[in-house]
C-alpha cells in the first residue's frame, strides 16, 4: 500500500485539479482524477441528461481505487468532488476539502461556460456545505481539512497542505460559513432558489 492517500475535494471550479496536480508533482506522487479513472476503468453507469452529468457505479470506483492503492508503491493524490464517498475510509490519510467564496466561484464557472442551471446547483452547494459534509458522513473527522482557497493562489494553497502534512500548522473545521456571509452582505436570495 501506499504511503499516504490523499483527498482533495470540494464544489467544481474551487480549483481542486491545480492543486493536486501541483500537489502530486511536489510529493512525487501518483495522481488520480476520478472523472478521468471513471472513463478508463469503465465506471460510468449512464448519463444523467438533466443535470449534465455521468453517474457513476461507486460500488466500481471503490474497488477499483481499492486495488489501485494496494498496487502502489507511492503516495497517492485523489482528486474530484465525490472522493470521499469513494475512498475506502481505512486508506486514506488526509481529506483537504477546498471552498471558495460563492462570487468568486460564480465568476469562475461563468468564464468556464457554466450554464445557468449548472452554476446554480454547484453555487448551493457551496454555499450548503455539500462537499464538507460528505467528508465528514463518509471519513474520519480527525483526517479533515477545510481550506479557504478565496483570493489565494496555488502556491499559498500548496505551502498550506504540505505544512499540514508536515506537521507545522494544524487543520481546521467550520471555518467557512458562506451563509452567513451571503445573509450580511443580502445576497442570499441571489445565490439560494426561493
Amino acid at each position: 500500500m501506499a504511503n499516504r492517500i490523499i483527498l482533495i475535494t470540494g464544489t467544481p471550479a474551487v480549483g481542486k485539479t491545480t492543486l493536486a496536480k501541483k500537489l502530486a508533482e511536489q510529493l512525487k506522487a501518483q495522481y488520480v482524477n476520478l472523472t478521468e479513472f471513471a472513463k478508463s476503468e469503465d465506471l460510468i453507469l449512464k448519463k444523467d441528461k438533466a443535470r449534465d452529468t455521468a453517474v457513476i457505479d461507486e460500488k466500481g470506483m471503490r474497488q477499483k481505487l481499492r486495488a489501485l492503492i494496494d498496487k502502489a508503491q507511492t503516495d497517492i493524490i485523489v482528486d474530484g468532488h465525490y472522493a470521499s464517498a469513494v475512498t475506502p475510509k481505512p486508506l486514506v490519510t488526509n481529506v483537504f476539502v477546498l471552498r471558495r467564496n460563492p462570487l468568486q466561484l460564480r465568476e469562475l464557472m461563468r468564464k468556464r461556460g457554466y450554464d445557468e442551471k449548472k452554476q446554480k446547483e454547484n453555487l448551493e452547494a457551496e454555499i450548503l456545505d455539500v462537499c464538507l459534509v460528505e467528508a465528514l458522513n463518509k471519513q474520519e473527522k480527525s483526517k479533515i481539512c477545510e481550506l479557504d482557497v478565496s483570493g489565494r493562489s496555488v502556491n499559498e494553497m500548496l505551502k498550506d497542505i504540505l505544512e499540514v502534512l508536515a506537521g507545522k500548522k494544524s487543520c481546521y473545521l467550520g471555518c467557512v460559513d458562506w451563509l452567513s456571509m451571503l445573509e450580511r452582505e443580502g445576497k442570499t436570495s441571489e445565490f439560494l432558489r426561493p
